[in-house]
């Protein structure tokens, strides 16, 4: 060995004792173990001790489309290939579910929702959403996102119940569109960022560029929004290369396809994890993009995601992600919360609780093609109004109501009428041709299952009475139907056939459930929760079940969710 070599072994052998040496002066004031550290003679692994790097955990407890359900209640799970129905949820429960966690990890845990809390439920819809925000801020959150149905109660008001509510709020892509002080600003900030196990975190939120074209036209005016992919790239640049955050993640309520679609573009490079919402798809394991991670927790409270953020270093070296059931036998519903629940809900028990009918099957909306609580609404217009073809919208919220396995029969009150349909809208009836029809319906599968997930609305296909419908999902756009019948007879694309939907506040005159220049619209003085009302006064027990109203050649009946391409299932 040379004398150079032997001078930088000296040099990095009096380096690493230095080293040591000061590991150990500083455990001398730091270390209860100050007798240990006296001694002449240290052991190894106290010095591995010293120097090993320290891990800390950041825990985010994820709900998503809680849809104002404030109690526990009933929830659909596939095992098997079969429905099997489990009880839920509650706010309550939730409550002390989060508490549960948030004990863990007391120092490093962030609670946040993804949107659509303000809706779903009649205490929400006769309140406006009042009723909620206490509710709410008593959850603790942290963070929250407007979802797809915030804008329900329209601009102001949804302005007024997410600002008053403590968490903070983020969206990057919604904006003001009016033509006061704020026209063309963003209306919450586009990130959030937090300091915390040693690190910043940014959180960047982005709602549905669609919700103009998914909601009631009038539900958002005053509001612009943009794809995501417009400004994502800007935020983590600036939150990686500004802001110098460990970690970087996205919070989305745009539904499972356009969240995947969003991990493989290369907006998305630099984002850890997507955390989405809007199509309460129950993503157990983390489906990997090209670009990033996603994750979405579910709905209705029945579920709470659990992501865990592993740090080393100051820098993220693993995520751990979980979705738990909020199971009310696990968490006892909190007594506190469930004082503040019973209080929201005492104006309206007496007629809440009232039964307005029942069914000998299950009523869910689960299923992406044909619904057995679409088919009893749609029953239900086509009886009173005795139009050809009978329409509901492509809704997903609404827990299930499973039947009394005692009684034999699931009990309808008027508090689930309005969890099926939060808003009472009049009916209206148009007369429209078999070429308006076969069209249109190419449009709503084109809504449900673009190939561009971009393209997606979040909702799932129509639903009808007096229609079947034969398509093929995997087709391209325009090419997806085969056949039509109305009334048991092949469409007559020239002949004129007579439609009844509810009103979507905003739209023009002519355009009925999407279905543009309509012939002869009219307003019904009817409401549909009348109609629905009346239909189960005539014919309880009803026993809606799956018909073949909608017939896909590629996917069963019971298919559960619009996502192709990936190992996730439903379920």
């Amino acid at each position: 060995m040379n004398k150079n070599n032997n001078k930088e072994l000296v040099s990095d052998n009096r380096r690493d004792f230095l080293k040591k040496s000061a590991l150990l002066g500083l455990a001398t004031v730091f270390n209860p173990l100050s007798e240990v550290i006296a001694s002449n003679t240290v052991s190894k692994e106290l010095i591995d001790d010293a120097a090993a790097p320290t891990k800390k955990t950041i825990t985010f407890l994820i709900t998503t489309d809680i849809h104002s359900q404030i109690n526990t209640h009933d929830e659909f799970f596939w095992e098997n290939n079969q429905a099997v129905y489990k009880k839920r949820g509650g706010m309550a429960v939730l409550k002390t579910m989060i508490e549960a966690f948030r004990k863990k990890n007391p120092e490093n845990t962030i609670v946040y929702d993804g949107g659509d809390y303000f809706h779903g439920h009649a205490v929400a819809s006769l309140t406006e959403g009042e009723a909620l925000i206490p509710i709410f801020n008593n959850l603790g959150y942290d963070l929250m996102l407007p979802g797809n149905w915030e804008v329900v109660y329209k601009k102001k008001k949804m302005l007024y119940d997410m600002g008053h509510a403590n968490a903070a709020k983020i969206c990057a892509n919604m904006w003001h569109k009016t033509t006061d002080a704020y026209n063309g600003e963003l209306v919450y900030q586009p990130y959030w960022i937090k300091y915390i196990a040693g690190v910043k975190v940014g959180v960047i939120g982005y709602t549905d560029h669609l919700i103009p074209k998914r909601q009631s036209p009038a539900y958002s005016e005053g509001l612009r929004f943009d794809h995501a992919e417009v400004n994502l790239t800007k935020y983590v640049k600036l939150l990686r290369e500004v802001e110098g955050c460990a970690v970087v993640l996205v919070a989305t309520h745009m539904g499972l396809a356009q969240q995947v679609g969003l991990a493989n573009n290369p907006a998305a490079q630099g984002v850890d994890v997507i955390m989405g919402a809007d199509t309460h798809e129950r993503v157990r394991v983390p489906i990997q993009g090209k670009y990033s991670k996603v994750i979405e927790c579910g709905a209705f409270g029945s579920f709470l995601g659990k992501l865990d953020l592993i740090i080393e270093n100051g820098k993220l070296v693993d995520t751990k992600y979980e979705l738990l059931d909020v199971d009310p036998v696990k968490y006892p519903a909190d007594k506190n919360m469930q004082t503040m629940i019973d209080k929201a809900f005492e104006p309206f028990k007496k007629e809440m609780q009232t039964v307005i009918g029942t069914s000998t099957t299950p009523l869910v909306r689960y299923f992406v093609m044909e619904t057995p609580m679409d088919n009893l609404i749609t029953d239900a217009i086509k009886w009173k109004f005795k139009p050809d073809i009978a329409l509901s919208n492509g809704f997903r919220f609404c827990q299930p109501l499973a039947v009394d396995p005692k009684t034999g029969v699931a009990t309808i009150t008027k508090e689930f009428l309005w969890n099926m349909l939060p808003v009472n809208s009049e009916a209206k009836t148009a007369v429209v041709t078999g070429k308006q029809v076969w069209d249109w319906l190419e449009k709503e599968l084109q809504n449900a299952f673009a190939k561009d997930p971009s393209k997606r609305f979040g909702g799932w296909f129509v639903r009808y009475n007096g229609m079947e419908v034969n398509f093929t999902i995997g087709n391209e756009f325009g090419k997806r139907v085969n056949s039509v019948k109305v009334g048991g007879e092949p469409i007559d694309l020239a002949k004129e056939y007579s439609i009844v939907a509810c009103e979507r506040e905003g739209d023009p005159e002519d355009t009925l459930c999407r279905i543009e220049h309509v012939k002869n619209p009219k307003k019904s003085p009817l409401l549909m929760h009348d109609v629905i009302i009346e239909y189960l006064k005539d014919h309880s027990p009803v026993a809606p079940k799956l018909e073949g109203r909608a017939i896909a050649t590629d996917e069963p009946q019971t298919l559960l969710t619009q996502l192709k391409g990936t190992t996730y299932e439903f379920r």
